[in-house]
């Protein structure tokens, strides 16, 4: 008998996000997973690099890879449903909690401590902090697609994340909109004759 974890994990990209939005592109976990890890690379390389601060870049893109991890076994609940109140918020938290216990022993013992700190994150942690950001970037990075492609059904939810991002207190994450997030509203050739 084998383990089931990785393969587990591999079905991330059957879970769709953003459900109760007409997308005209549909977005799974994984891939989302893969676009904040890359951020929260980013947010801390340009946290360390400028800013002179000392995140642990890898255990901050090692969060961001399995951020989204226990949504395997529960799928990704939108955001208004699990926001709703408290006790829904909590709720849920302890099925994804449950959710990555299970996962977690899906590996083989030897390997179990080595993939728990990241499946099951410190969210306490500043790294932790750098992948919410992150996450929201993510978010705000498909809003600005889906308007791009005329769906107007991204408005709100565009102006909502983006006064979320701003008034969060990183100046990694203020550099990263300011430096970089202009160009994801070019076209291609914009892009290629820069």
């Amino acid at each position: 008998m084998g383990y089931n974890f990785f393969a587990f994990l591999d079905r991330m990209k059957f879970i769709r996000r953003w459900a109760l939005m007409r997308s005209s592109r549909d977005e799974n976990i994984m891939e989302h997973s893969q676009q904040v890890a890359m951020f929260a690379h980013a947010l801390a390389v340009i946290d360390t690099q400028i800013y002179g601060n000392t995140p642990d870049v890898s255990k901050t893109v090692l969060y961001a890879i399995y951020h989204e991890s226990g949504e395997v076994m529960t799928g990704d609940l939108p955001t208004p449903i699990k926001y709703f109140n408290s006790e829904i918020r909590v709720a849920y938290k302890q099925l994804e909690d449950r959710a990555c216990e299970k996962l977690l022993g899906m590996l083989p013992p030897a390997l179990t401590e080595c993939f728990a700190p990241y499946v099951k994150a410190d969210t306490d942690s500043y790294e932790y902090r750098l992948v919410k950001a992150a996450d929201k970037l993510s978010a705000y990075v498909k809003c600005l697609e889906e308007i791009k492609s005329g769906n107007d059904e991204f408005n709100k939810a565009k102006e909502s994340i983006e006064a979320e991002l701003r008034a969060k207190e990183l100046p990694c994450l203020q550099y990263f909109l300011e430096q970089f997030i202009p160009a994801f509203l070019l076209t291609l050739d914009e892009m290629d004759s820069l």
